[in-house]
Formats: C-alpha cells, structure tokens, sequence
C-alpha cells in the first residue's frame, strides 16, 4: 500500500492535471487504464501527473470482472515504467490475491541486510494483452508458475506480484542468477498460445536493504527494478555488485556490456548479461530510456 505522504503527494499533482470534459474527449482510448463493456473510460494515464494519480486512486474504482482488474493494472504499470515511476505499493505491498495464488514468504521471514533482489516483467505485454484479449489471464498464470517454480527451486522468496512484475529476494547472488537461468529455459521451452515468443526480462542486484513494517526501503530496491527495466526479454542483467560476490557454477559466463547509468540513480555501474546453455545471447544495447 501507498505511504500516506505519497499518496498525498499523488493526490496533488493529480488535482494539478485534471482534465476538462473536452480535454478528456479528445483522448484515444490507449491513454486510458481501464474501460468497462458500456465504453467507459477510467483511470486517464496520459502523462506523469495522471500516471500517479490513477495509482493512487486503482484500488478506489469498481472493476467488473479480475481479469478486468489485472488488464488494468498492466496497462497502468507499463505506463509508469515510461515515465521512471516505481509505484511504492510495487515494493512495500503485496496482494491479497496474490497471497490466496501461492505467494511463498511471510513478510516477516523476509530477509534483510546485503541480499540480493530479482526483478522480472514481460517484454511487450501490452501488446499481448490486445492481441490475446480474455487469454491473456491465462498466458500471465503460467509465466507466474513458472516464475515461482524457478524462484522456489533456487532458494528465493516472493516479495511481490503485480500483473507483468514479479519481485524475489535471494540470501546470495549465485541462487538468484541459477533461478533467472532456470526461468529462461522454462519458458523457451513452453508452450505459449498460437505459437507466441513468450519472453521475460530480468534484473538482479545485491546490496544492503532494510525491512520495516511497511516494506522494503533501499536504492538497492530502485536499482534491481532499472536493471529489470534496461534488459530486453530473454536477457537477464546483472549489476556488478551482484557479480562481486558470485561464485557460479562451470558453465555460466558472464559478458560485461560497459558502464551505464541507470535512471533516478546516482552513479553508473557496469552492467553484466549472463551467458549460459539454452539462453539467447544476442541483444541490442540496454534499454535506458
């Protein structure tokens, strides 16, 4: 759930940007989160401001069905990810629902300290979500079973779900970057409906984090989501902190794709693409914007 002081903050700068009726008419329908079966628009995510206004304001509007719920979560969460926004319900919530679909950790047994965090997303899900309609509900529970499955496996423990995202956190670097592999191979290998390139970016990195009751807080956090955010679906990236400490098996490499800055942080950091049996390894240049 969203601070009181940012969702405060939100509250403001949605009242700056709201929107006259014929502002809000002249629209297209891609700039709104969700429309219901009469055709009503809610929830504009048009620009920044509306972005964090609709955060605020998700758990306010009556959806009428999940998976109209979750389409619209993933329409409002690929729009904050263009404008550089980490919802802070992102990484200090978790779902009721997603705690009754097989959430793994009590909050209270999540690690803190040096830890290493994991951040996964669907590379184009939006279109996805067009093409697929109703099915796409369907295509969202097995990349989560399998997210699960490989987190699980290794070792992890799920922090949070939300539509497209995914966020684990591991006690070292090695069972993370052993779970990101295993994921990969996983959904190279599934069956994804009519024949779809199903593909997951993911992000690791290590650093010390805080747990409090209401969340984790740390940059750490913030840089584990950008790396999620700069790779390319299939890639998986490592920061080089996590790298630092690792100690991977034979058989996985790692290729150093140079310094870069990550968004919103303050230092560039060199940026690592793992390498391994079963992975793609061809990839355009991180994506920084």
């Amino acid at each position: 759930m969203l601070s009181p002081g940012y969702a405060a903050q939100i509250r403001k700068n949605g009242d700056m940007a709201k929107l006259t009726a014929t502002e809000r008419a002249k629209l297209p329908d891609s700039a709104f989160a969700y429309i219901d079966s009469s055709g009503g628009r809610r929830l504009p995510i048009n620009d920044e401001s509306h972005v964090r206004n609709a955060l605020s304001r998700f758990e306010q509007v009556s959806f009428e069905s999940d998976g109209a719920k979750e389409r619209a979560r993933t329409r409002l969460l690929n729009a904050a990810k263009r404008y550089g926004i980490v919802p802070v319900g992102f990484i200090t919530g978790q779902l009721e629902s997603e705690r009754k679909a097989g959430a793994q950790s009590d909050a209270a047994d999540l690690p803190s300290g040096v830890v290493t965090l994991l951040f996964t997303d669907i590379e184009g899900s939006t279109g996805l979500l067009h093409e697929l309609g109703d099915r796409y509900e369907a295509l969202l529970d097995d990349v989560r079973e399998l997210t699960r499955a490989a987190v699980d496996s290794a070792g992890g423990r799920e922090v949070e779900v939300r539509a497209d995202e995914y966020f684990a956190v591991f006690d070292h670097a090695d069972p993370a970057i052993e779970s990101a592999i295993e994921l990969q191979r996983a959904l190279a290998s599934h069956e994804w409906p009519d024949g779809r390139d199903v593909r997951v970016r993911v992000g690791i990195h290590t650093g010390h984090i805080t747990f409090t009751k209401g969340g984790y807080i740390g940059l750490p956090v913030n840089a584990a989501s950008r790396l999620c955010a700069a790779a390319h679906g299939g890639q998986i990236l490592v920061s080089g902190e996590s790298l630092g400490t690792a100690e991977p098996p034979d058989g996985i490499g790692f290729v150093s794709l140079g310094k870069h800055q990550l968004r919103g942080l303050p230092d560039q950091d060199e940026l690592f693409q793992v390498e391994a049996a079963g992975l793609i390894t061809d990839f355009p240049a991180p994506r920084l914007s």
